[in-house]
């Protein structure tokens, strides 16, 4: 998929053309659900004129996602004016505007449809831009799910599938964008630097509130946002069962972020382009606001250093703030719909004193408290997780805080029993944060320290001091005899290594 504001522009003339072009040139959102139609009112606050263009889904009405409270509490001038952003004149009749429209009349669209929609609405953007002679109009999706092949039973990034569609991400609360006073900060992802530059300064005119930089990190950004819709349900879950355990929250909270970062650490390893994301730039990525050109992690493996993460991404502050802020309760308002789930899952497990028998129970919850299934983007992504894991190598240890969810509604009848008692008693939760964080091949040598009083331990020990080697063998051998023999473990332990067999 070739997708760049520059594709046939190749001598200075056109490029100065296009350039002054893409200065004064509209946005497009197609498919108008909850999140563009706040973005289009808070534009519609600001400015009587508005650089954004809005084209509803056929057979939907514009203004569908809202809530009847929330339109009661909107003004009619304002209304007024998304309805202009959303029809054009033909002919003096009035007419709605459709996805053609957009790619005639915007030099970017974004395709604003979730993970039932987002891949057809792909396809046909791509058809139409082709038809109609606009190859240099940029397509963007905003999706926050993974996408699912139901005949290879496969689970992917549609950014990944396509590593030239641009990523736009940030955070916004939807009732908190009705709010004229408040800020926010978005990024505007391409994997081409100067098509993200554009295109960031495109969004940042819609208006004076939202304020978008560019990254090149595109398939990470959908990647966060996928984890941390997620990581958001159980964020939800723990402010309001633990919300008299506030020792707890911290560790809670800080694990699921750094997890949800670590995982697209992997995630970006995996990029086709990674090399030429770096050295094959117009300019530098620090032009575009990154501190540095590159963050990587490394693990010593075979005797040298083994890069395992590039954590570059992570330099855009908007990303980053997209994962925080889905993870606190807000002082006013609603909090996200995805922290809604988990305050729903921790209502009724403290009613019941149980997990929810499944998926399906978890969604009935959801629907009988006003939830719309549609909007529920982080139980879509959730039910595809293991496939996610395998899909990108992610460790086990970097993704506990997820699986334990996962476990509590997808696991058997004796893993959501376990589950329950993890998640509802404080000590074991955190017993849990502790020890599966730990890789599952490490700390052998802390192990044999645990059981020091026996004589064994206390002789692999000593003798690995005084030779300055550890066998490995040895002490996996000797672990692997120890547990054999000891009582039942904990639930936490149980848990950990029910995930480990799975």
């Amino acid at each position: 998929m070739k997708n760049s504001f520059f594709l046939k522009s190749t001598d200075e003339k056109s490029i100065a053309l296009r350039v002054k072009q893409l200065e004064i040139g509209n946005v497009g959102f197609y498919s108008v659900g909850l999140y563009p139609a706040s973005l289009a009112y808070n534009c519609a606050m600001l400015s009587e004129e508005s650089r954004l263009l809005l084209a509803p889904r056929e057979g939907r009405e514009l203004l569908g996602a809202f809530s009847s409270e929330s339109l009661q509490d909107m003004e009619d001038i304002y209304i007024r004016r998304m309805k202009n952003m959303a029809t054009h004149l033909v002919d003096g009749s009035l007419c709605v505007n459709t996805l053609s429209y957009l790619l005639l009349n915007c030099e970017l669209v974004v395709l604003s449809a979730n993970s039932n929609y987002i891949e057809d609405d792909l396809k046909e953007a791509c058809r139409l831009r082709d038809e109609l002679n606009r190859e240099e109009v940029v397509i963007a999706c905003l999706v926050g799910s993974f996408c699912h092949d139901e005949l290879t039973s496969r689970s992917y990034l549609l950014c990944q599938e396509q590593p030239n569609l641009a990523f736009f991400s940030g955070f916004h609360r939807h009732g908190a964008l009705r709010n004229p006073c408040d800020s926010f900060t978005a990024n505007f992802c391409h994997p081409e630097a100067i098509t993200a530059l554009f295109g960031s300064r495109l969004l940042d005119k819609l208006s004076p509130n939202i304020q978008v930089t560019p990254g090149i990190h595109n398939i990470e950004g959908q990647y966060i946002k996928a984890a941390k819709n997620i990581s958001s349900i159980f964020a939800g879950f723990a402010h309001t069962y633990h919300k008299d355990n506030p020792g707890l929250l911290p560790t809670l909270l800080t694990l699921l972020l750094d997890q949800c970062l670590d995982q697209a650490a992997k995630v970006s390893m995996k990029r086709i382009d990674r090399k030429a994301l770096y050295e094959q730039q117009l300019f530098p990525i620090t032009e575009l606001g990154y501190g540095v050109q590159l963050i990587e992690a490394a693990i010593l493996r075979d005797g040298g250093m083994a890069t395992v993460r590039d954590h570059t991404f992570s330099q855009l502050t908007a990303m980053v703030a997209d994962v925080k802020g889905s993870m606190m309760q807000p002082q006013t308002g609603k909090p996200t719909r995805n922290f809604q789930v988990g305050q729903i899952l921790a209502t009724k497990m403290l009613a019941l004193n149980r997990c929810p028998s499944g998926l399906e129970e978890l969604i009935d919850w959801c629907q009988s408290l006003g939830l719309r299934r549609g909007g529920l983007e982080g139980i879509t992504s959730l039910q595809y997780w293991p496939m996610i894991l395998e899909s990108y190598s992610i460790q086990l240890e970097d993704a506990s805080m997820i699986n334990l969810l996962y476990i509590s509604i997808f696991g058997t009848n004796e893993a959501r029993k376990i589950a329950y008692e993890v998640l509802s008693n404080s000590r074991e939760l955190t017993t849990y944060c502790k020890e599966s964080v730990k890789p599952i091949e490490g700390e052998k040598f802390t192990k044999l320290l645990d059981r020091l009083r026996d004589k064994n331990a206390e002789q692999i020990i000593v003798k690995s001091i005084a030779s300055n080697f550890i066998d490995n063998n040895e002490i996996a051998n000797y672990l692997d005899d120890y547990t054999a023999i000891q009582e039942k473990p904990s639930y936490s332990t149980q848990l950990i290594r029910l995930i480990q067999d799975l």
